[in-house]
Parts: C-alpha cells; structure tokens; sequence
C-alpha cells in the first residue's frame, strides 16, 4: 500500500524505529510521546544480532556499531569467585552472521531520534485513548487533541493506553525482583573490556559489560517483595549491604557506580495477549508483549515488531486491516514463546525454587558451549532477517 498516514503512540525504540521504517516505505508518520523529556527506562540494553540486522537494513548499522560495546565473550562467576562457565562469542557471530551490540540506552535512542527527525516528535501529548471506523483511526490526548491517520500503532510500553481498546484491561505481573542498573567508566580492575560477565548467587546476580564511550553497563537483580522504595542516595548503600561479601569486581563496581544515576526498577511482564491487532490498530513493543530481562530480547523484539509490521504494510495491498492481521499472525506466536521463556529462566535466576536455582547454578559448570551458541543461534535466527 502507499500514501499511508500512520500515528504511532510512544517514542521509545520500538516506537521510532518504526517511524523510521514507516519513513523509509514513503508513509507520513507522526509520533507522539507523554513525556516531556525523552529519557529511555534503564541504562543500557543489549542488542542481539537479530535486532540489529534490522537496524543495518535501515541504514544504522555504522552508527550502532560507533555506539555499541565489542563484547566478544560471556562468564558465569559464582557468588565465591568460581570460574562456572565461559563462552567464547565469535563462533557466534559466524553462524548468524552479525555480532551483537551492547548499547547505553541513550545513546540508541538519540541515534533512532536523530534518524526519524526530531521535529516531527511530538512530546507532552498523553494518549487516553483511540478510536476508529472503517476509514480511519484516531488517537485521543489528554488535552482534547486528537491525531487521524490510515492506522494508529501503539508502541506506548508496558502501561499502553492503545492496548485497552485492543484487548481490554491488561495488568502488569511482578516478577518479584528489583533491577538497578547504571553506566561506570570502564576498568579492567572490574571488568575485561570486551567480556561480559555474570556473577550469580543466592538467587542474585551482579553483571557489567563494555558499552561505546569506554564505559560498561551494570546491572545488579535481587528478589525482593513488591512496593520497596529506596531514594537514590541510599542505593549504593542498600546494593553494598543485599552483595555483601560477594567478589571483589563486584565491591569495586558498586564503590565506582554513582548512586544518583543508577535506576532502580521493580521488574514485571505482562501476559501473553489473544490479540496484537484490531481493525486499524495495532500493538507494538512492550504494549504488546512486555518481557521480563533475561532474555535479552525485550528491544529486539520491539525492532522486529517495527519491520514485519511495514514490510507487510508495504508489500500487501487488500488494506490496512489485512496487513495488520498479517502481521498478528507473523509475530504472536515468537513473542509469545519469548516471554514465556524469559518468564521461566527469570524463576530459575531469583529462586521461586531454590533446588531448581541450585541445580542451574550446577548445570553452569557442565554445559558446553556449543550448547550456549546454539541456543543463542536459534533465536536469532528465527528474527524476520534470518
């Protein structure tokens, strides 16, 4: 189809790499965002191949590449310093065709924001709700604003607005763990600077790899009864008292991170839902299948949701409800099977049961790497670009 007006809700990096794909098919896109202040949701991400082999087809992959951290090698360490597992990632890169890209979040979104083009974000705006008959659909803001186009696509996160009129009301689930996460400048005293590491422990785990700009991104998880709030001058103290003990990179890192800029986020996901479109709208991003971490495919999800969507806008003329169908049936069951996934290794990593986080910590220590690859492997690629 051509000459299509598309309004998208949410400027996140699912929300703007559509833009820039919608873009890029020759559609008028308009983007509209509730904060004020683009400001991303943690700190860093990791972008696996799948995700940014959509990036290169768009055009970024030089400028990802200049942003990204060269991470060429995964450890498991234990919570004593035991050596449990190393993998070497380059015979990764060779199966699937492309290396992964740690990135700070920032970073990523201004890249996509500068590519999109800025002026034509609109921020401030706080979608209440959409609409739509058999021509059209309708976004509907806070402010009594309204925004029409050939479809609407919500990309408005976890909490989406758009999603209530695709599927009704949808809760968040707790995953009954708290993430802090920040940058620190990068020193081998912590971390090898191409190697990302895991220390894992007590249903814990502590983690730091390299990201562009000489800096790694840490992030640390613990479980912990939903509703704590801790202010930020007193996180570093509350990460030195929950890892007491623990190895000596780790002391160091919680010593170098700066507690007013490290987040901390009680960490949820969402069903999978029965539906991902109606009509002339459609779910995207974490409004569609918000996905606990541990996985590390939340984002790349997202980026992959932004090019099935247009490449069947674009390649498929019986209209908008048809591609938007189309593409319900491409993605629902992958994100589906992903955050089902992550749901189940999150339980593994925080302990829901304790003999079953024991033996994985065991299974560490016996699994090839081959293994590791090729489980890696098979979800790349099963991406939209192979």
């Amino acid at each position: 189809m051509y000459n299509l007006k598309v309004v998208i809700i949410g400027a996140g990096i699912g929300g703007l790499t559509t833009g820039i794909a919608m873009r890029q098919a020759g559609y008028q896109v308009e983007i509209y965002d509730r904060a004020q202040e683009l400001r991303p949701a943690g700190a860093g991400i990791s972008l696996w191949s799948n995700g940014v082999k959509v990036l290169n087809r768009l055009g970024l992959g030089e400028k990802l590449a200049a942003i990204g951290g060269e991470m060429n090698a995964m450890e498991y360490r234990s919570h004593t310093d035991e050596s449990l597992s190393y993998v070497d990632l380059r015979p990764l890169f060779e199966q699937v065709g492309q290396r992964p890209y740690p990135v700070a979040r920032t970073d990523l979104q201004t890249m996509l924001l500068e590519a999109f083009g800025p002026e034509d974000v609109h921020l401030g705006m706080l979608c209440t709700g959409v609409e739509q008959d058999e021509y059209s659909a309708t976004a509907i803001f806070e402010n009594g604003e309204r925004a029409s186009g050939d479809l609407v696509v919500g990309a408005d996160g976890i909490h989406s607005a758009v999603r209530a009129h695709v599927v009704g009301q949808v809760d968040r689930r707790y995953a009954r763990y708290v993430n802090w996460n920040g940058l620190v400048k990068a020193d081998p005293e912590l971390c090898d600077p191409n190697l990302w590491v895991l220390y894992v422990g007590d249903s814990k785990r502590a983690s730091m790899m390299p990201v562009g700009g000489d800096r790694f991104y840490f992030f640390f998880g613990a479980p912990m009864v939903e509703g704590t709030q801790v202010e930020p001058t007193y996180r570093q103290d509350e990460l030195a008292k929950i890892f007491q003990g623990w190895p000596e990179p780790v002391q160091k890192l919680i010593h170098a991170l700066d507690p007013e800029q490290t987040n901390r986020l009680e960490i949820g996901d969402i069903d999978p839902l029965e539906h991902l479109v109606k009509g002339r709208i459609a779910l995207l991003g974490d409004s569609a299948h918000a996905t606990t971490p541990t996985l590390g495919q939340g984002g790349c999800q997202a980026i992959e949701d932004a090019e099935v969507l247009t490449r069947y806008l674009h390649t498929t003329n019986i209209g908008v409800a048809d591609a938007l169908n189309r593409y319900e049936a491409a993605r629902k069951d992958r994100t589906t099977e992903l955050v089902l996934k992550a749901r189940k290794r999150t339980s593994t990593i925080y302990g829901y049961v304790p003999e079953a986080t024991q033996q994985w910590y065991t299974d560490l220590k016996q699994e090839p790497p081959e293994t590791v690859i090729d489980a890696l492997a098979k979800v790349i690629l099963a991406g939209p670009m192979g």
